[in-house]
């Protein structure tokens, strides 16, 4: 990697030989997102096949539906030579699962937090389990609302309850909605201020740099001319197509609610989308990704998906830095630079 310059990718990504490069380095086949300790899987597709082989063609054992939370316990290389995602789970003792529609997930349970700030957007704080249904008022007695909150999703919590029955409560808030909701405490992990620190800050926001190349799926993040991170991204499709040039992050939040439409006319409606660093006015943006674990092929509305530990690497190594309890900072002008290419186009 450390021969591997600013102008290699620009030259190669423009002779359309990035992905033998990518080969050399081993990242020619995307690499789903690494299983954390006590994996589990939640299946984020209507439909999940268990195979008796890490294939496509082989012999269906099972079928589960979407939000199903199963144990991967083991991750194998399986498909054909030429699929752009070759990573298979092993799902308990029944058999193989494509990665792609997996999120890897764990269950860590969470002590309240009672220091809840009065000012400013409140305490950020990121799911902790592989998801959890939302309620109308603190405590069980109150409805649920059609609001599940996922693995890995940012959200503002506002205030915290304690009840008779000794059970804890965070209320969360939804900016784009104006919706309050409640949760148990247990399920959210409050996020320390010092987490929220800039990455590298003693490299000068000019010599920082984030290349994309749309046709090999990739995305590298350069320090100068040494690459600090480089990962495979999910960008736009056919008629959403991410579009090409030179930006700016000029304007960051570390949990949007992003939806393109209102009710049920949206297309998409994703709340809690966590770190997420825009690059135009339209609401193109770097951002982490609950609802498929598929990277190395477009399947966006335009954003560059990428897995939650990536996006959190460039919403803390990017500019502008967005202080904690903040919860949206528009900076025009102002941002780390941003060049996205496709040879193919």
């Amino acid at each position: 990697m450390t021969s591997f310059t600013r102008r290699d990718f620009l030259k190669l990504s423009g002779a359309g030989l990035l992905s033998l490069l990518l080969a050399e380095l081993r990242l020619d086949k995307v690499q789903a997102a690494a299983p954390p300790l006590r994996p589990q899987g939640r299946v984020t597709w209507h439909r999940l096949d268990i195979y008796d082989e890490p294939s496509f063609s082989g012999k269906i054992l099972n079928t589960y539906g979407r939000d199903r939370v199963l144990p991967i316990t083991g991750e194998v290389t399986g498909g054909e030579e030429s699929d752009y995602n070759r990573t298979w789970y092993h799902i308990g003792e029944e058999g193989y699962a494509y990665s792609g529609w997996l999120q890897p997930v764990q269950t860590s349970y969470n002590l309240p937090v009672y220091d809840i700030p009065e000012t400013g957007a409140g305490a950020l704080a990121e799911v902790t389990i592989p998801l959890i249904e939302t309620r109308r008022g603190a405590g069980y007695v109150y409805r649920r609302t059609s609001l599940r909150l996922y693995h890995g999703t940012t959200h503002w919590v506002k205030g915290i309850f304690r009840l008779d029955d000794d059970t804890t409560w965070y209320s969360i808030y939804d900016r784009l909605t104006d919706d309050t909701y409640y949760v148990p405490t247990y399920a959210l992990r409050i996020i320390p201020d010092e987490e929220l620190a800039p990455l590298s800050p003693e490299v000068p926001n000019e010599l920082k740099s984030i290349y994309v190349d749309l046709a090999s799926q990739t995305m590298v993040a350069f320090e100068d001319d040494k690459p600090v991170l480089t990962t495979r991204i999910a960008s736009g499709t056919k008629g959403s197509k991410t579009p090409t040039g030179d930006f700016l992050t000029y304007h960051k939040g570390p949990s949007i609610h992003m939806t393109d439409g209102a009710g049920d006319d949206a297309n998409y409606d994703l709340p809690g989308v966590p770190w997420v660093s825009f690059f135009t006015g339209t609401g193109m943006a770097f951002h982490g990704t609950y609802w498929h674990n598929d990277f190395g092929h477009p399947r966006s509305h335009g954003c560059i998906n990428l897995s939650n530990a990536a996006a959190k690497f460039i919403y803390l190594w990017s500019m502008p830095v967005v202080p904690p309890g903040t919860d949206y900072l528009h900076l025009p002008g102002e941002g780390t630079r941003v060049k996205i290419v496709n040879p193919k186009s």
